[in-house]
């Protein structure tokens, strides 16, 4: 039908908003089984089925089996950030005191596929650009040596995720604050051990994650921020 436009064919997938709800719990960054996603969307489980079919045929969403169960995942991490970008594309001009109660949390801390986003995601960026720890460069942060040596303090092995196929760091657009976030394998590293160090920890049934009385303390001495 596209063609050679594959764009349009991925604007096709989100043109629909039962699929575009599937997408955003998936943004978790873990694998749901097709009924929750089905009531997420407010869909049939029948409907719900032709809508996976068609994002796992898109190559949004990737199926993997449980014992008899059938879970779905983004397909990969860049489906994740352009989905957070496109949230900011689609929010500019909308006007603040709009916002629900409801997204109130998510705004502060969630996830964004595999790493963190919201106001405590981008405060985080920007601290560690001021501290010398990272340096935006395009749509990258390059890590500066001063910051290698910060991240092997958390036990991050900068080295090592250079050595992987994914972009070592990313300026992620965050979709409610309109300013970069910490994406791709550092990212990804930096979430990791915010929740190995019990620094935030996941909420029941939503992307929002929660920053802990030690996170609060841990972003302070390490950063200099005040959550």
């Amino acid at each position: 039908m596209f063609g050679k436009y594959p764009l349009a064919e991925v604007g096709a997938l989100l043109a629909d908003p039962s699929r575009v709800a599937m997408l955003t719990v998936l943004l978790d960054g873990r694998r749901h089984p097709a009924g929750e996603l089905a009531m997420a969307a407010g869909s049939s489980p029948q409907a719900a089925s032709a809508h996976l079919a068609r994002l796992t045929g898109g190559g949004l969403v990737q199926v993997s089996r449980a014992g008899r169960r059938r879970l779905f995942e983004l397909a990969r991490p860049e489906v994740g950030q352009a989905l957070e970008a496109l949230g900011a594309v689609a929010r500019t001009g909308a006007p603040a005191g709009s916002r629900s109660r409801a997204e109130m949390p998510l705004r502060f801390a969630r996830t964004c596929y595999d790493h963190m986003a919201g106001q405590v995601a981008v405060r985080m960026a920007h601290a560690l650009v001021a501290r010398g720890v990272l340096r935006p460069r395009a749509s990258q942060y390059q890590v500066l040596p001063p910051g290698a040596r910060w991240f092997e303090e958390l036990e991050i092995d900068v080295s090592t995720l250079r050595k992987g196929r994914r972009a070592l760091s990313r300026q992620c657009m965050d979709w409610t604050e309109r300013e970069p976030h910490v994406g791709g394998a550092l990212g990804a590293a930096l979430l990791d051990r915010c929740l190995a160090r019990g620094w935030v920890v996941r909420l029941p049934r939503t992307r929002a994650v929660s920053v802990t009385d030690r996170g609060r303390r841990a972003l302070r001495e390490l950063m200099g921020i005040d959550v």
